[in-house]
């Protein structure tokens, strides 16, 4: 186990944690993070505007005449996700550089909204599209973004910059340092949008479209669950690591899903990260509600017991870190089986159930420290079956880690035992 371990720290783990602290990749999530207050309370709006109450309902009448009005909210915070987005990647980019954050948000911005195609109409002349600033434009936000403070960054370091006089107060100086780096990203983005003609969203689309349709599926969901586990197994948070490349993705699935709802569609996506959220990791990484239950009810050892009770209000608000390093499951070779094993047989059937139309796919992002069958019902907007789902896969999980908790029960009660006789 010793060799096995560092050779997976060597190997693995050293190149998989130098990959999740890569500057750009850091932005990146860090940009993403910073839009979750916008992202998590405009999708709220949804479910007002679509009330999982029947139809016939005053309050579903209601909402029905005002849709319009209710969705505003919604449609100045979720459905331009990618606007602040960029803000975000372009504020931590430029920060980890040294650079003025702020022009470095603020050059990213206005990049993300040069690559958009004004359009003309007869009532209200020039007026600019909305549906590129939501999830379907996140990809382009992301890479524009980091080309704005790359070009920021270059005309700082070649010194392609407006000096002004020490006796400038510096928020002034600020503006004129970046009045050169602006006018080249404007410029540039311009001629591919104004010039060329070139819709940069329609490029990038085709270019991603593979592994949109790739982390959509069966295998997308798969792998990445696999991999969390995997890492988590060995004291390497999984989330962390995958989530730094896949969250992209995830935020582009929820925010089409809720695009699609707010329009009177089917959502198009099972795998946002809110799918992982309420239907895979209920009670954390590896799905451990099931083992923290069978602590509860069914240790003889006293340490697990008393371990198990401990982490049982934690675990149902998806905090499992006292159970993963108080078991331990980190090296417990017992336990790891079912730490990888469970989440890949509950996340398959949730696919499954998702696919065929039994629970609706999710398209409201709610806080993820709520118990699972709330933010289930939650973020499909109201649907009675996605709790099914959530108590038939603790259920599940619980059953698979049975015989191997009964297996480690019995190893803690023997060190136990022998403790006592020592004593």
């Amino acid at each position: 186990m010793q060799k096995f371990v560092a050779w997976l720290e060597k190997n693995l783990s050293g190149p998989m944690a130098r990959l999740s602290e890569q500057r750009h990749l850091q932005a990146i999530r860090d940009g993403v993070i910073s839009a979750l207050p916008f992202i998590i309370v405009g999708s709220f709006f949804l479910i007002v505007a679509f009330p999982p109450l029947p139809k016939d309902w005053a309050i579903s009448e209601w909402a029905a005449k005002h849709i319009g009005e209710i969705l505003i909210p919604y449609r100045m915070t979720m459905y331009i996700m990618s606007l602040y987005i960029a803000f975000g990647v372009g504020y931590n980019l430029a920060k980890s550089y040294k650079l003025d954050p702020l022009s470095g948000a603020q050059i990213s911005a206005a990049a993300f909204l040069l690559t958009i195609m004004p359009q003309a109409t007869k009532d209200l002349g020039m007026v600019i599209p909305m549906a590129n600033m939501g999830g379907h434009g996140l990809f382009v936000a992301m890479i524009i973004s980091i080309v704005a403070v790359e070009i920021m960054r270059f005309c700082k370091v070649k010194n392609i910059t407006i000096k002004m006089p020490e006796q400038v107060p510096p928020s002034v100086a600020r503006s004129f340092e970046a009045l050169i780096p602006v006018a080249i990203v404007i410029l540039l983005v311009s001629a591919f949008t104004v010039l060329l003609g070139i819709d940069l969203h329609v490029v990038v689309d085709k270019a991603v479209a593979p592994f949109v349709k790739a982390g959509d599926s069966i295998f997308g969901v798969l792998l990445p669950v696999f991999l969390i586990t995997f890492f988590w197994a060995f004291g390497i948070h999984g989330v962390s690591v995958v989530g730094t490349v896949a969250r992209p993705l995830w935020e582009r699935y929820i925010g089409d899903n809720a695009e699609a709802v707010a329009a009177g569609h089917v959502a198009p996506h099972i795998a946002p990260e809110t799918f992982y959220q309420w239907f895979i990791w209920i009670g954390g990484a590896g799905a451990t509600l099931g083992l923290v239950l069978c602590m509860i009810f069914f240790s003889r050892s006293k340490y697990l017991k008393t371990l198990g009770r401990a982490s049982f209000l934690p675990g149902l608000f998806n905090i499992n870190e006292p159970v993963i390093f108080g078991a331990p499951i980190v090296l417990n070779p017992i336990l790891i089986i079912p730490f990888v094993i469970t989440p890949l047989i509950t996340g398959t059937l949730a696919y499954i159930a998702t696919a065929v139309g039994f629970v609706t796919p999710t398209f409201v992002q709610p806080p993820w420290t709520l118990p699972a069958p709330i933010g289930a019902y939650l973020s499909t907007g109201g649907d009675w079956n996605a709790v099914i789902l959530v108590v038939v896969n603790v259920a599940i999980s619980f059953f698979i880690y049975f015989p191997f908790f009964k297996m480690y029960d019995r190893k803690m009660m023997e060190e136990e035992h022998s403790q006592d006789q020592a004593a």
